[in-house]
């Protein structure tokens, strides 16, 4: 396929729309808690502190205003969106792997590799129906080692 082909089933695929939907929800997410900040953690900083962010640490230098207020805004904003992402997507999917990993180990094998043409075998077969070669069961393997 060229360049063109693979552009057009690129746009088609469903994998375009996921990301313009977990974008657009980003955005949501980030004007949220962006106002959750400016207009409600930002006040109640100003207000146990008797400081007014927008005005903290304003520089004038040749009529152009330097405002650590606003930057130190953003860093709280920052901080708290990366709390939300952790607390609602980070940590319950690293929970969610760990689960996984726990019962994938708690399961035994039940099939094995052939040693002769590494075809899929049950773990019991003292035969590969495959390749027909004797293989040794696996029970008395673990024993003798």
């Amino acid at each position: 396929m060229g360049f063109v082909e693979d552009f057009k089933k690129f746009l088609v695929s469903g994998s375009l729309v996921t990301m313009a939907v977990a974008f657009v929800v980003g955005l949501a997410i980030v004007a949220l808690i962006g106002a959750l900040v400016n207009n409600i953690i930002n006040p109640l900083i100003g207000a146990a502190g008797h400081v007014d962010f927008s005005k903290l640490g304003n520089l004038v230098i040749n009529n152009s205003t330097i405002m650590g207020g606003a930057f130190l805004g953003a860093v709280i904003n920052f901080l708290i969106l990366m709390l939300v992402v952790f607390a609602l997507i980070a940590y319950p999917y690293q929970k969610y792997e760990e689960r996984k990993k726990a019962r994938a180990a708690k399961t035994a094998p039940s099939t094995r590799e052939c040693p002769e043409c590494y075809s899929s075998i049950n773990i019991k077969a003292t035969r590969c129906p495959f390749c027909t070669s004797v293989v040794t069961p696996l029970a008395a393997a673990s024993t003798v080692a």
